[in-house]
Formats: structure tokens, C-alpha cells, sequence
């Protein structure tokens, strides 16, 4: 079965044909996930497929802030998947969540260099040292406002190099060798596995995001129970399996 990953920041137009049923009687399950989601709804989007015979998932990743923003707009999204609840929070306000969003795993932040690690890079208090370039998510992004959070608690004083649009862009930039280091997600740093130099930060599980999955309304019938079903898929125990090798963690307690 085909299946597509598109990038986050799409027109509404395009995405409208994204849902529904195709001319060959194929059904499309068309789900809005944070960047940082790639590798495992991919995975995950490979055996909903599996337990579905004629249903294609179609993916869109990007920033989740952007995505629910869209969703918000009307994007023909059937599932949204969030780095965090405020993100999801847009889409809430919105009215169109088909039922309460749900939380289903947990990330933290971590720095990663080059290889090489040519700046030196070996604690978070490095980022501060003169000629440094490092890099993070926009602000308004989930990645963004725990680095924000993580260096205002650490004291960090130098302003990033520049502000990415989701981490995916911030990982892309280091291993590019364009930025010194970049604040991405411990999930990150395992997908790109050699390609990166990950430098651990000890108080990084002070600052933890909370994913959360919600359906999206607009759906009726058999694509409302597929959406229903990729939800209950994400938050099933055989997830978790793909999720904590991926390197998320638990969802932080309250």
C-alpha cells in the first residue's frame, strides 16, 4: 500500500483532496502529526495500513502549532497529533476536535553537534561561549518553548543563531553543518542516529513535553471510525513498543 508523508506547511486546497474515498474505492486517513512524530506514525502508519486493507494513511507533518492552527481553518484532516497540549489547545478552542485530545507519551530535549562537534560543545553552558551558533525551534512551536524554558533555566544568556520552523528543520541545520549545536528532542537525536554528536543535558527531564491525539470532527461514519481507530492504535500497547525505541518516554505526571 502507497502511503505519503507531505510536509507540515501545505495550502488548505491541496490537502482537500487528501480525504475521502478514491476513484478506485480506496479509503484515505489523512492525519496532522508534530515533526517529531515522523519516524513513528510512519511506522505506525505502515501497520494501521496492514489492519486495513484498502485504506491509505497520508501524513502531514510540520510544526504542531501549525497544524492545529490548520485544523482550525478547516484542513480535512482526520487525526491531529500534537508535541504538546497548548498546540492542541488552538484546535479545541476551534470546535472542531471530535472528542477530547488524550495524552500518549512524553519527550525531552537534547543538544546535538556535528559529528565532529567542532565548537567543543560538551554541556549545555557551552551554548553560551563566544562564537557559538546554536539553533532552535520558533517560539511558538512545542520544541521551541522548552528550549526556551530549558535555557532560561540554565542561564543561558546568547541568543540562538536563528529560530527553525519545527525541530526537523533544527536537526536538518546541525547536520548540515550550518549550526554549531541545536536544541532538538531525545527522539531527534536517535533517528539520526551517526549523523549527529548528542551531548546529554543532566536536568533535561525538568522540561517535559506531553503529546496528545485527538480525532478531528467533520468525519462521519466509516472514515470517523477509522480516525477513532488510529487514535486507539497510537495509544496502544504496541505503540508504546515503537515509541520508547524511538526514545520517548513516559507521559510527565501532572
Amino acid at each position: 500500500m502507497r502511503r505519503t508523508a507531505l510536509a507540515g506547511l501545505l495550502l488548505l486546497v491541496p490537502l482537500a483532496a487528501c480525504s475521502g474515498d478514491g476513484d478506485d474505492g480506496e479509503q484515505t486517513l489523512t492525519v496532522l502529526a508534530a515533526a517529531s512524530l515522523t519516524e513513528t506514525f510512519t511506522e505506525l502508519a505502515a501497520t494501521f495500513e496492514d489492519e486495513h486493507p484498502g485504506v491509505e494513511v497520508e501524513l502531514v507533518f510540520g510544526s504542531s502549532t501549525t497544524l492545529a492552527e490548520q485544523a482550525a481553518d478547516g484542513a480535512p484532516g482526520r487525526v491531529l497529533a500534537t508535541a504538546d497540549e497548548v498546540s492542541m489547545g488552538v484546535a479545541d478552542d476551534a470546535g472542531v476536535l471530535a472528542t477530547a485530545p488524550e495524552p500518549f507519551v512524553g519527550n525531552t530535549l537534547t543538544v546535538v553537534t556535528p559529528p565532529d562537534n567542532p565548537a567543543g560543545i560538551t554541556s549545555l553552558d557551552d551554548l553560551d561561549a563566544p562564537g557559538v551558533d546554536y539553533v532552535v525551534c520558533a517560539s511558538t512551536a512545542p520544541c521551541g518553548a522548552a528550549a526556551e524554558e530549558l535555557l532560561d533555566s540554565a542561564g543561558i544568556e546568547a541568543p540562538p543563531a536563528s529560530e527553525e520552523v519545527d525541530v526537523k528543520a533544527v536537526l536538518a541545520r546541525v547536520v548540515q553543518g550550518e549550526a554549531d549545536a541545536g536544541l532538538v528532542y531525545r527522539t531527534d537525536a536517535v533517528a539520526a542516529g551517526d549523523d549527529v554528536a548528542e551531548v546529554a543535558i543532566p536536568d533535561a527531564d525538568d522540561v517535559t513535553t506531553t503529546y496528545v491525539v485527538a480525532p478531528l470532527s467533520g468525519a462521519a461514519g466509516a472514515s470517523a471510525d477509522l480516525a477513532a481507530e488510529f487514535v486507539a492504535l497510537v495509544r496502544s500497547e504496541e505503540a508504546r513498543a515503537v515509541f520508547t525505541r524511538a526514545g520517548f518516554g513516559e507521559v510527565a505526571s501532572p
